[in-house]
């Protein structure tokens, strides 16, 4: 009896065994069944709120009524098309049927004039770009009326700021709840943040179960999180480790030109800085082909305005010439003489604080390449480095000069750089320049909806800023990603606005 019993537990147990080895091994096939993709970047995100950040559009969690697709031209995305009843001060949009939100309630013109409402009440900035006055929602159509005619309207729509979310769900600075193909799963500011499919997503469902989207400042550690297999894609890698990433078979680098421009914000709130002298001084100060050579490791190309020479609303620049000698003599113009070796007006020396950012680490290279030209020729330039560039040069009028990094024509059209950068209310309108002239030609371009008109307005605003040198455009620098060779459908696009895509994936 003692034997059969022994017989019957062997027997149990062994079966106990095959089912735990059975189940261990549909848990083990399920795992690796499940699809994910660990993507690095330079993108600090210290909230998921659409209004105030882009990262909820790039990581595929919200999405825009109007996007902009690889040819500069912007398409429908939740809007599926859109008019103007009269030249630009009433526009209908019609939304797309079929679309519900992450929370699975359906997407409706009422969802999408609250969500739009959140915006302008949340950024100052699009509430100026905008223009909105009012807005009516009857089923899918949506009718926006501006206080003026805004011929960019639809344009201006694609900006990430504007993304659609659903107002009504709780915790939108860390859980927003979108239409895009991923959904939250889990937000650390400035770390980590993990997305997961949504499997309703009304383009299709995602060929990724999941994303983590880290973020890491240092250019090093994100090439070497690449290198080491921890990471899949990595958003700007080292520049000068470009070369030896090519050389390894199992990962591909993909540069691009880029719709960026380094810059150099003046601020006119500084006396020296409202003599365009002054300013003109700066602008020749630095030869932009060494900046490319040095600051860009040869990763970009000079910038003879704020747009790319390919361009239709670009202007032809005249050739410049650079150096400490053709600066000293703009700063003799505006009344400083050399003595003792500094540059003296009215007995105090020509300095300044210099504002600029790890973010993009060729910036604080074009600092100091900056201030190492300026000593020169006398002028004493202080370098600050600062972690939130757009709330320091928003918020303080104690700098002269930033280096900043925009991407100038995002939707393909000059509109959005010259109203960000010289209308009251812009963006980065934080030099607090205003020459009526301009304004007046702005006015006009918001007005126009036939392009060749607009161009020509693009190209005159230029050639009065030009003039009177209100920024100086240093460079355009290449957009580089690294991933590895088993990821697919990886698209380095030229707006920087989409990066994880229903379409990704790994093999």
């Amino acid at each position: 009896m003692r034997k059969k019993i022994s017989l019957l537990c062997l027997t149990l147990a062994t079966i106990g065994m095959l089912a735990a080895c059975l189940g261990n091994s549909a848990s083990t096939e399920e795992k690796s069944e499940k699809k994910s993709l660990t993507f690095v970047s330079n993108f600090p995100s210290d909230t998921f709120d659409p209004q105030l950040n882009y990262t909820t559009v790039r990581a595929g969690i919200a999405e825009t009524l109007v996007k902009v697709n690889e040819q500069l031209q912007i398409e429908p995305w939740l809007s599926k098309k859109w008019k103007t009843e009269d030249d630009g001060t009433t526009w209908v949009f019609e939304i797309r049927d079929g679309i519900t939100f992450q929370n699975g309630k359906d997407l409706n013109a009422e969802a999408v004039k609250h969500s739009l409402e959140r915006t302008i009440k949340e950024s100052e900035a699009m509430k100026s770009a905008l223009k909105i006055k009012e807005m009516k929602a009857s089923g899918q159509i949506l009718t926006i009326i501006t206080t003026e005619p805004l011929a960019t309207l639809p344009s201006e729509l694609v900006h990430p700021n504007t993304a659609i979310i659903d107002v009504d769900a709780p915790d939108i600075k860390s859980k927003p709840v979108g239409t895009g193909p991923f959904k939250v799963a889990s937000f650390k500011p400035d770390n980590e943040m993990k997305v997961k499919k949504y499997k309703e997503y009304w383009g299709g469902e995602p060929k990724l179960d999941e994303v983590v989207l880290t973020f890491n400042d240092d250019e090093n550690a994100r090439t070497s999180a690449l290198q080491s297999g921890e990471a899949d894609i990595v958003y700007r890698p080292a520049i000068e480790s470009l070369n030896t990433l090519k050389k390894d078979s199992s990962i591909v680098v993909d540069i691009q030109p880029s719709l960026r421009n380094q810059m150099l914000f003046y601020n006119s709130r500084q006396e020296a800085f409202k003599d365009k002298n002054v300013r003109k001084a700066f602008d020749v100060l630095l030869n932009p082909k060494d900046v490319v050579n040095t600051a860009l490791a040869g990763q970009g190309s000079p910038a003879t305005g704020p747009f790319l020479d390919s361009l239709d609303f670009s202007n032809d620049q005249k050739t410049k010439t650079y150096g400490p000698s053709e600066t000293q003599k703009y700063l003799e113009k505006a009344g400083y003489i050399l003595k003792d070796g500094k540059a003296i007006k009215n007995g105090k020396q020509l300095s300044f604080k210099l504002v600029t950012y790890p973010y993009r680490p060729e910036l604080p290279l074009m600092s100091q390449m900056l201030q190492s030209e300026a000593k020169k020729i006398g002028v004493k330039i202080d370098i600050q480095q600062v972690e939130n560039m757009d709330e320091y040069m928003t918020t303080k009028d104690d700098w002269g000069i930033v280096t900043y990094s925009l991407v100038t024509s995002p939707r393909g059209d000059a509109g959005y750089f010259f109203n960000a950068l010289y209308t009251e209310g812009g963006a980065f309108n934080v030099g607090h320049f205003h020459e009526p002239v301009l304004t007046s030609i702005i006015d006009e371009l918001n007005k126009t909806v036939d392009q060749k008109q607009r161009n020509k307005l693009a190209r005159q605003a230029g050639e009065i800023v030009e003039k009177e040198t209100l920024h100086s455009s240093i460079v355009h620098p290449n957009n580089f990603v690294a991933y590895r060779d088993n990821v697919k459908n990886w698209v380095t696009t030229k707006s920087e606005y989409y990066v994880i895509t229903k379409d990704l994936d790994v093999k």
